[in-house]
């Protein structure tokens, strides 16, 4: 990489606009994390809890929960240091410049760029429900969603924030919509003894981990609004509450859903489901809503890539800030002020990965990366406790240390069930992670070369 060089905090560093107020932030968590795993998820997560509609809710909750007390902790730590890139940051100042360097580099070669391919993928893939779309047709409706969506972050972070609220509130709207003709339109569930409200529960609880980490998947997302946290007016107290009302209403949603669904299909076939909306609109006879559910799954689809786009981006401007990433990548706009450069890289290698299909082998390894490196964010908290320790701060974690504890436990629970789950993927993760650093040491070995040549 050869724009890394150490000179690239030299410089006056640019600042982005300051624009993100409290409703901006929970309407950009709702955008990031709803996508299209509240529209497929509930089923399997059913299947997996052993078809008991009990064990499946305390998944829910569960999920929620560790989500909530993952917010909470990193409500501190963004209003601690509200700075661009966030997590990278907290890592960076805690863990040292290697971890963070492996953390932004997953980042854009698998965890953001790779989301945004799959979100795009899938949007083709619904708006196939629509209009017949041949397998080229689709694969440039997919990339001409990245494109918008691009051209959107490039417009300005206002431009960002009003099309984030349009679609975020069109699909919370479709959602309840939804929820509402499913309960008001189901009949009487028959069910013939598959699943049940309670049940057995005599190994059902074999499969609760591996329910919670399909959970979590529709839950993921809310950690990346701290990416943006130098562009929130007044972060110390805007982040925590966003972040948390964010969160909170996330899981008043999905509960809603959830039991929309099962109010609708009943546990049996509920638990057999891959298709829950669809399916649920047809059992209450209403299939030719069908439609619309493929058009609130591409709304929300879209709600969630912007937001993605937008969040991941900051962590490459971050990083080219501190010398760790290519330097262009650290520029601004003029006009806009928004990372521009590294908005367009970012879209165009999740538009490869679209094109080429490998985003689906890179998203398997997503949860040993991604979930690890968010229980290291919230183990930053401890760092900065223990080294200011007494220091006032505008917002304190409530039940410290046991809501990060927990909450970094159940991430370490997430990665090493995702990894006995799939070995295979994990291995790959872990040689990503090592290419990462092979990467790493070619750089700082570039730069001390350049400093010594600079200082003869």
């Amino acid at each position: 990489m050869s724009e890394t060089e150490s000179d690239a905090v030299t410089e006056p560093r640019p600042t982005l606009r300051v624009l993100i107020r409290t409703q901006d932030l929970v309407l950009l968590t709702l955008g990031v994390v709803i996508g299209s795993g509240i529209f497929l998820v509930p089923g399997l997560v059913l299947r997996q809890s052993g078809n008991l509609v009990w064990l499946a809710a305390l998944v829910w909750l569960i999920g929620g929960g560790l989500s909530v007390l993952g917010a909470l902790s990193y409500a501190e730590l963004g209003a601690l240091r509200p700075s661009a890139g966030g997590l990278y940051v907290y890592i960076r100042e805690i863990f040292g410049e290697r971890a963070a360097f492996l953390f932004g580099w997953s980042m854009f070669f698998i965890i953001g760029s790779g989301a945004v391919a799959t979100l795009a993928v899938a949007f083709a893939t619904y708006a196939g429900e629509l209009v017949t779309l041949s397998a080229t047709a689709g694969k440039v409706l997919s990339v001409l969603l990245i494109a918008v969506i691009g051209l959107v972050n490039i417009l300005g972070t206002q431009t960002s924030l009003r099309f984030q609220s349009l679609t975020t509130w069109g699909k919370l709207a479709g959602l309840f919509i939804l929820a509402a003709i499913l309960t008001v339109f189901a009949h009487p569930p028959v069910t013939s003894g598959g699943a049940s409200l309670l049940g057995d529960s005599s190994g059902a609880f074999s499969g609760l981990a591996l329910a919670l980490v399909s959970a979590l998947w529709a839950y993921e997302g809310w950690q990346w609004t701290t990416f943006a946290a130098s562009e929130v007016v007044k972060p110390q107290s805007t982040l925590p509450r966003g972040l948390l009302l964010g969160t909170l209403v996330l899981v008043a949603v999905y509960l809603t859903a959830n039991f929309a669904y099962l109010r609708a299909l009943g546990p049996e076939r509920l638990g057999a489901s891959t298709r829950v909306a669809a399916d649920a609109l047809d059992a209450v006879g209403l299939p030719q809503l069908a439609r619309f559910v493929a058009v609130l799954i591409m709304i929300s689809i879209a709600s969630a890539a912007n937001g993605t786009l937008m969040t991941s981006s900051r962590v490459y401007f971050a990083m080219a800030g501190d010398g760790l990433f290519f330097r262009s990548f650290a520029r601004l706009s003029p006009i806009r002020r928004v990372p521009a450069t590294a908005i367009v890289a970012s879209a165009c290698w999740a538009s490869a990965l679209a094109l080429t299909g490998t985003f689906q082998q890179l998203l398997s390894w997503v949860v040993t990366i991604g979930w690890g490196f968010y229980a290291l964010g919230a183990a930053c908290l401890f760092g900065y406790r223990w080294r200011n320790p007494g220091v006032p701060s505008a917002y304190r974690v409530p039940g410290y240390p046991w809501t990060p504890l927990i909450f970094i436990l159940g991430a370490a629970g997430v990665v090493v069930t995702a990894a006995l789950r799939e070995p295979r993927a994990a291995l790959m993760g872990v040689l990503f992670l090592i290419a990462g650093l092979l990467v790493d040491a070619v750089r700082r070995a570039r730069s001390n070369a350049l400093n010594r040549d600079n200082s003869v």
